[in-house]
């Protein structure tokens, strides 16, 4: 369960501890790995990870009509003072609905692209663009076959 954040945090000012984002980075390359062996046997745009999944996307395209799931994102531009204030409303309205609402989601940040050092930002996408992932892993099956 997450724990609130003291009343006087301040995440424009806040340090990055280095042991934390380690350990951060062990569990998000696990759940990498088992989120791409899950989109190789399942399309994407089908994927249901939690009963909550629409209810966040249709939030998500209100929030950010501007978002092209297609495209690639503009890390720069998420990261910036505005950027970030306009995430932490949208993630702070799942407070009391989600645990660990605020740990953070690794993504690609471009759906055509495999997980790497240079093509991942701290999101699951039902646009379709995902898919591909599966009819390779589908292609590959049948040809060793």
């Amino acid at each position: 369960m997450s724990v609130a954040a003291p009343a006087n945090f301040n995440a424009e000012e806040a340090d990055n501890l280095e042991d934390m984002e380690k350990q951060f980075a062990v569990k998000v390359v696990q759940h990498m790995s088992i989120y791409w062996a899950i989109l190789e046997k399942t399309r994407g745009s089908t994927l249901r990870l939690t009963k909550m999944d629409d209810e966040i996307l249709e939030h998500l395209q209100k929030d950010f009509p501007e978002f092209d799931p297609a495209k690639t994102i503009d890390e720069d531009e998420m990261k910036s003072k505005t950027g970030k204030e306009r995430w932490r409303n949208f993630m702070m309205k799942y407070e009391k609905k989600i645990d660990d609402y605020n740990f953070g989601t690794m993504m690609r940040s471009n759906p055509k692209w495999e997980y790497g050092k240079d093509e991942t930002i701290f999101g699951e996408n039902r646009a379709g663009l995902n898919d591909w992932i599966f009819e390779e892993n589908q292609k590959e099956k049948s040809s060793a076959s």
